[in-house]
């Protein structure tokens, strides 16, 4: 299993404090540098790895990232997949400047979105379109001698943005620049860029079809929801995908910072996520999808999912009626191998997912009445006979034929839910 990857170089002010980092693409952890050929591939990449794979708030922290914005991105849908608070746009002089591609720009303006103008090293008529629309400027200093770098800072005085100074390479520089009024500094002076990673566990193209079909349905063309059937389904999908369900709930909690309350199920956050926003996140993925057409379950993604399975049979032997917890169960039973599927510690993943706290105690502990089904699962897994016969007894309401009945019916389960994804 490979891993994703996301390089991040920090930006500070005149006090050397920390204001933003610029979010770069990155094939491997060694790389300093990326080789890009596809400008929107590659920030596709930034967005799903910094928004789903390693979750907004680790990446940035307090800060704003700054994310490459090609044209195609700008004019794309996919651009309302980030917040506004979180992101700043940087735009390049070199791009084909069109009407359509300006109103774009002020509409998004207008929604809150930040701009900056990137690589700059003279004024033409580009950068002169763009300027009103920008908050900062981020001036190529290599590029210039001392003389021309003190006439372009004199031009863009003219207009009111903030000026960063790149590729800073030393002291001096710095100097210079500090002289000349720049506000922001980025460079390899102060760090070169990192690069952060995670373990790869990416859902197939074939997946990503069939949920990018359900969730475009005409009879659901609406942010709501309404059509419980089609969320049922969606959900379905959902539930043999334990990386894709994991990244859903880090979508959510990375766009929503006042949720007003603990995410219980896959449709819950579906629902917090919304139909259109959830479109948008499939075409990225399907986008930045680079995976081979292998439509088999992996031994660490089929555990998870047949736990899950026996996790809802359990809950609904315990509690009949109760959807919520059968739900619960469910998502306890399929979160419990992100860890060896991730490769992030359980306390990690547990605390960025703003699940209820009896999940957070079975998936932390195996404490609850959630937390001892699960034990008993695993010891199922392991063949403990005796610690089998003392976690059934323990639980009170399941009999050891019950229990070999559900799992007849979780294995019949998986194997329909196998045929469905050749």
């Amino acid at each position: 299993m490979g891993g994703f990857f996301l390089g991040r170089q920090p930006i500070l002010d005149r006090n050397h404090n920390l204001v933003a980092f610029e979010l770069l693409f990155r094939q491997e952890e060694t790389e300093e540098a990326a080789h890009v050929t596809d400008d929107l591939s590659a920030s596709a990449n930034v967005i799903v790895n910094a928004y789903g794979k390693f979750g907004i708030h680790n990446v940035l922290g307090q800060q704003r990232g700054f994310i490459n914005a090609d044209p195609d991105l700008i004019m794309s849908d996919i651009i309302t997949l980030l917040p506004s608070r979180h992101i700043v746009l940087e735009v390049k002089e070199s791009a084909s400047i069109t009407q359509e591609f300006m109103q774009r720009c002020k509409e998004l303006k207008q929604k809150g979105y930040q701009f900056a103008l990137d690589n700059i090293v003279a004024i033409n008529n580009n950068v002169e379109l763009l300027l009103p629309l920008v908050s900062v400027v981020k001036v190529d200093i290599l590029a210039l001698s001392q003389n021309e770098l003190t006439k372009l800072v004199t031009e863009l005085n003219r207009w009111p943005v903030l000026l960063l100074a790149l590729k800073v390479e030393n002291r001096e520089q710095e100097a210079h620049c500090r002289q000349l009024g720049f506000q922001m500094f980025q460079g390899y002076y102060f760090a070169k860029p990192e690069v952060m990673s995670v373990k790869r566990a990416e859902p197939g193209k074939a997946s990503l079809l069939k949920l990018l079909s359900l969730t475009t349905r005409d009879d659901s063309n609406n942010d709501d929801y309404d059509n419980e059937n089609n969320i049922d389904e969606i959900e379905k999908e959902f539930k043999h995908l334990p990386g894709l369900s994991y990244n859903l709930l880090r979508m959510v909690n990375s766009g929503n910072d006042n949720i007003p309350q603990k995410i219980n199920s896959i449709k819950q956050a579906i629902k917090l996520m919304g139909l259109k926003q959830l479109q948008k996140w499939i075409q990225l993925l399907l986008y930045t999808s680079n995976q081979a057409e292998d439509h088999t379950l992996n031994t660490v993604t089929q555990t998870a999912v047949t736990r899950g399975k026996l996790m809802e049979l359990i809950a609904t032997i315990e509690r009949p009626h109760d959807k919520n917890y059968q739900e619960r169960a469910y998502l306890i039973g399929m979160l419990s191998l992100l860890d060896e599927l991730l490769g992030i510690e359980m306390h990690k993943i547990v605390d960025k997912l703003g699940i209820s706290d009896d999940m957070s105690r079975a998936l932390m502990t195996r404490h609850g009445r959630l937390g001892q089904a699960l034990k008993l699962i695993e010891a199922k897994e392991k063949g403990e006979t005796s610690s089998i016969q003392t976690l059934v007894s323990e639980l009170g309401f399941l009999s050891m034929n019950e229990f070999s009945n559900i799992e007849t019916q979780a294995m019949g389960w998986i194997n329909r839910m196998g045929e469905t994804i050749n």
